[in-house]
């Protein structure tokens, strides 16, 4: 059952081992032979061989790295390719894997606090199938058979039982379909563009967002920008590292004004989609000539930004879905309540 293939937790780890074996004086061949015998998953030492076979016949590791282009991004080869013009690819390494860390570290903290209510709406799903499965078919036949009209409210609670006791299977396809349905329609660029523009309007949901972006853009550039890469083809690079479309596609605006000589930091203003403080922040930078320094500050302030986006967040969620449960729950058993008290009445 082992992977297929290298995921970002074993191109982070080869990044990381392969500065420290640079660091430690070792020619880059070896530091790669190395890391082969040292390969967690027969795909990762495949990959690795390849590459050590393309450096030793001639390429540089820029080149080997940009030849598997399904496994290292355009971003991770530029950041690789300054740190060999600078002739300093272990210290490139390092800040690389320093960077990667950190973008896991978001990309986690985000997963981690969505685990809470991901559980609570599993139980409150499970509950509400085990309700009308198996509860309110046991008062079914006692209805049935005391011959009286039910309240509306008892009809609709029988009939849900009975639809999902029959159906259940259906209900299980139309979720797989529906799900396979909406990756399809986020696979086409324009129904993406417009999901991600509502996004970025909701109004925890779409803060939370832009936020993510604005952390993962800003130590991104700050990144290529402190490897020597320059702005104009760092924005390329950075663009294609976005999860938004919206805020994407924002930045070939400000590509070409930056082309133009008007600036990086006023025209990101002017788009009115990024965060005002994060551009504000960058013009500061950009004015000061310290963009590179701001735009790691940036970073930092909406990681916590994030942090706290996710708290907010979870304290709505949380009390909503446990009150949506307890309505949900709460109805269905007032709903049998009144069948029995209507049957209650007519014994008497």
């Amino acid at each position: 059952f082992a992977s297929k293939r290298v995921g970002g937790d074993q191109l982070m780890a080869f990044t990381r081992e392969l500065a420290t074996l640079l660091r430690a004086g070792l020619p880059l061949d070896r530091a790669l032979e190395t890391l082969i015998g040292l390969a967690s998953t027969p795909v990762v030492g495949a990959l690795l061989q390849g590459v050590r076979d393309d450096v030793r016949g001639g390429k540089a590791l820029s080149q080997a790295l940009d030849a598997r282009s399904e496994v290292f991004s355009r971003f991770y080869v530029n950041i690789v390719r300054a740190g060999e013009a600078g002739g300093a690819l272990a210290t490139v390494l390092g800040r690389l894997a320093d960077t990667m860390e950190r973008n896991k570290e978001l990309r986690e903290s985000v997963k981690s606090a969505l685990i809470y209510p991901t559980i609570l709406i599993g139980v409150a799903v499970a509950s509400v199938m085990i309700l009308l499965v198996y509860v309110v078919p046991q008062f079914q036949q006692t209805f049935a058979q005391a011959g009286k009209a039910l309240p509306f409210a008892t009809e609709a609670v029988i009939w849900a039982g009975t639809f999902l006791k029959r159906w259940w299977w259906a209900l299980i396809l139309g979720a797989v379909a529906l799900v396979a349905w909406v990756r399809r329609k986020l696979g086409q660029p324009s129904f993406r563009t417009r999901f991600d523009a509502r996004l970025l309007r909701l109004p925890l949901a779409g803060d939370l967002a832009a936020k993510v972006e604005v952390a993962r853009f800003s130590r991104t550039l700050a990144t290529l920008l402190g490897n020597g890469v320059t702005l104009l083809a760092a924005l390329s690079i950075v663009k294609e590292t976005l999860g938004n479309r919206v805020l994407a596609a924002s930045l070939d605006g400000v590509t070409a004004r930056l082309r133009e000589g008007k600036g990086f930091g006023r025209p990101l203003v002017d788009t009115g989609l990024w965060p005002r403080l994060a551009t504000q922040m960058i013009l500061v930078g950009e004015e000061s000539g310290r963009l590179e320094e701001m735009l790691g500050r940036v970073a930092d302030v909406y990681d916590r930004e994030v942090a706290a986006a996710v708290k907010r967040f979870l304290a709505v969620l949380e009390p909503a879905l446990i009150l949506g449960l307890a309505v949900l729950i709460g109805g269905i058993v007032f709903s049998i309540l009144l069948g029995v008290m209507g049957m209650s009445e007519l014994v008497g």
